[in-house]
């Protein structure tokens, strides 16, 4: 199949892109393209003209900045799959990282591009939420920033004005000795995920929960942060009887319904999906303290 006839375009600045999306109607950013090329292909999008971002070479680096990492929107998914510091500071991403799509979609497809591409099953953009990452956008006006449950407005519609591109994702690093936990369910791997769930844990020195994030990706039109089990969990000892008590209200999604998956089938995966990390990220804090 081929795409529909369009104008293409490839600056070396952001800029320079900003100039193009500015002085052209009808167009789309092109990042790694594992998204919006089979889109442009099945005729699911019709862009006048493609701007693609792949000589910026400014917009691909992982780096610390301050107490935060800085991730170019532009950088490969390979290249976060074998980041040194990605291992160390945000080790839960280069877990999940291993299931989004395969080898060759990772060396093409950028983090920048997953989360404005911004499909609910999507592990980066699960990542960003569990994280509560923060999304920087470059526009005529400047840059400006966004939580991720800002960011994401809607299924497959994230919150960028015309004109604008995503330069940046920045996540905040948990404490060293923190746990974490990663699982998805998908009919094939490297399919999207029907359901998916990962969590972040950090413990006293009692052994009691100091702080807890949990994230549900699959069940609704956006990733969810599931902060009823999180406030449930914070200041007790983990044990089994807590974390199904606090997954419990993972049932109380309002499911995605699809052609292969019922949304019954999404409710009953998530409590249980949520509580398996859980107790990864609680049995990893422990061991880290031990």
């Amino acid at each position: 199949m081929k795409p529909p006839p369009f104008q293409y375009h490839r600056p070396q600045s952001v800029a320079d892109a900003l100039r193009c999306l500015a002085d052209h109607e009808n167009a789309r950013v092109l990042a790694g393209g594992q998204s919006l090329m089979p889109m442009l292909n099945l005729r699911i999008a019709y862009p006048d003209h493609l701007v693609d971002l792949g000589s910026i070479a400014d917009l691909a680096y992982i780096r610390e900045d301050g107490d935060e990492i800085a991730i170019g929107a532009m950088t490969a998914q390979r290249t976060i799959e074998f980041s040194g510091l990605v291992a160390r500071r945000l080790p839960l991403m280069a877990e999940a990282i291993l299931s989004v799509g395969h080898r060759q979609t990772r060396n093409r497809g950028t983090i920048g591009g997953s989360l404005c591409h911004l499909d609910p099953s999507a592990e980066l953009a699960l990542m960003a939420t569990v994280y509560g990452a923060t999304i920087v956008i470059a526009g005529p006006g400047g840059d400006r920033r966004l939580a991720m449950h800002e960011f994401a407005a809607g299924y497959m519609s994230p919150a960028i004005e015309t004109g604008e591109i995503v330069t940046e994702v920045r996540f905040e690093p948990w404490a060293p000795g923190h746990g974490w936990g990663f699982t998805e369910i998908a009919r094939r791997r490297g399919d999207f995920a029907i359901v998916a769930a990962a969590a972040l844990v950090e413990l006293e020195g009692d052994g009691r929960i100091r702080r807890a994030a949990l994230a549900l990706g699959g069940v609704a039109p956006v990733p969810l942060r599931v902060a009823a089990a999180e406030e449930a969990l914070a200041g007790r000892i983990a044990d089994d009887a807590l974390l199904a008590r606090a997954t419990a209200a993972c049932a109380d999604v309002e499911p995605l319904e699809d052609a292969h998956v019922a949304p019954w089938y999404r409710r009953r995966l998530a409590p249980r999906l949520a509580q398996r990390v859980l107790a990864d990220a609680c049995r990893r804090a422990r061991e880290t303290r031990a």
